[in-house]
């Protein structure tokens, strides 16, 4: 596994697991995906992955209290004795970075150490290795929010902060109003989402913060499991107007190039499009995983290296395509959901 080169406590993997999967039933993985979930955590473990970001919203904390229940059964201590809360298998707790997001309602500095004093309860965990706002509120401002957060550093609940989904400019008024770096910015951001590359990753790079890549296969549109003649099911992605059966054939070219970047490497299409983004060294991604072997192709896609020109072929692809998006992809959706 290949990670930041920053100065962080703990190394931050180039993979990531993203777990808004976990306790959430839209995605419709089955009753026995809790179970899995545990898999695919000790999974990413054995491969590396020290990041893994949940948030209080996923499940309505249900899918914090899996991902601490994940991690709880790899407690011991090596003399036998009753483990600690907080304190994974051998030195792995050292090692990983556990990541969550306050919901932004009134997050006042009082109602922020609330919530993180939740989160870390439901984790089980003496301390969130990184704490982020997950929206940017549009009436509170980050002064209040970041002084609650100043706060939590100081008494050592949250190790760093961060936020999520913040233009460049708000992420540096929030970073003035901590005082100290906001280390991370979480994004929407993939192949047919590059709006991070114009302000975001090149400010990351510079002043030696974080991209984080949300959704950075585009929920599954850059898998190549998906055409205008098989849809996704789900109600996630039925959602989703990247995935209306024109913007799916729209997408077909981008597809082909990255199945034959992929032939090139032995690897699938998902891989290379996570490739994509790696190649900026401050850029993390944490897509999802339904399955351990999922969770091990993801990781997989931290070592492909691509070279200049399949960098070009897939960027220039990507530019190429023009999606169906907005009011019209709106009102097309409410056709699709009407079955007109």
């Amino acid at each position: 596994m290949r990670f930041v080169q920053l100065d962080t406590p703990r190394p931050i993997s180039k993979i990531g697991l993203g777990t808004w999967q976990f306790g959430s039933r839209e995605w419709g993985y089955g009753a026995d995906y809790e179970h899995r979930a545990a898999d695919i955590v000790r999974r990413a473990l054995d491969l590396g992955v020290t990041l893994f970001d949940t948030a209080e919203l996923y499940g309505f904390g249900r899918s914090e209290r899996i991902l601490g229940a994940a991690l709880r059964p790899l407690q011991h201590d090596a003399s036998g004795a009753a483990p600690r809360p907080g304190a994974v298998v051998g030195d792995q707790r050292d090692k990983v970075v556990v990541a969550s997001k306050i919901f932004p309602v009134l997050p006042v500095a009082s109602v922020v150490q609330q919530r993180a004093v939740a989160s870390a309860a439901r984790l089980g965990v003496r301390q969130i290795d990184l704490y982020q706002v997950h929206q940017p509120n549009p009436v509170v401002a980050d002064t209040t929010t970041m002084r609650g957060m100043r706060a939590l550093q100081d008494v050592g609940l949250v190790g760093e902060v961060g936020v999520s989904n913040y233009s460049l400019r708000r992420w540096q008024f929030a970073e003035a109003a901590l005082g100290r770096r906001v280390l991370s910015n979480q994004v929407r951001y993939s192949m047919i989402d590059r709006k991070p590359e114009d302000d975001l990753i090149p400010y990351a790079e510079q002043a030696g913060r974080i991209v984080i890549a949300y959704s950075p296969l585009a929920q599954g549109f850059l898998s190549g499991r998906y055409d205008a003649k098989n849809p996704p099911s789900g109600a996630v992605r039925r959602a989703n107007p990247y995935f209306l059966p024109e913007n799916l054939e729209r997408g077909a070219a981008l597809i082909d190039t990255l199945r034959q970047v992929a032939e090139a490497h032995d690897a699938t299409p998902s891989q290379i499009a996570l490739a994509y983004l790696l190649r900026h060294p401050n850029v993390v991604a944490i897509p999802g995983a339904s399955s351990v072997e999922q969770m091990e192709r993801n990781a997989a896609a931290a070592e492909i290296d691509l070279a200049d020109d399949q960098y070009a072929a897939l960027r220039d692809a990507a530019h190429r395509f023009r999606p169906v998006t907005g009011l019209a992809a709106a009102a097309k959706l409410i056709r699709n959901r009407m079955g007109k």
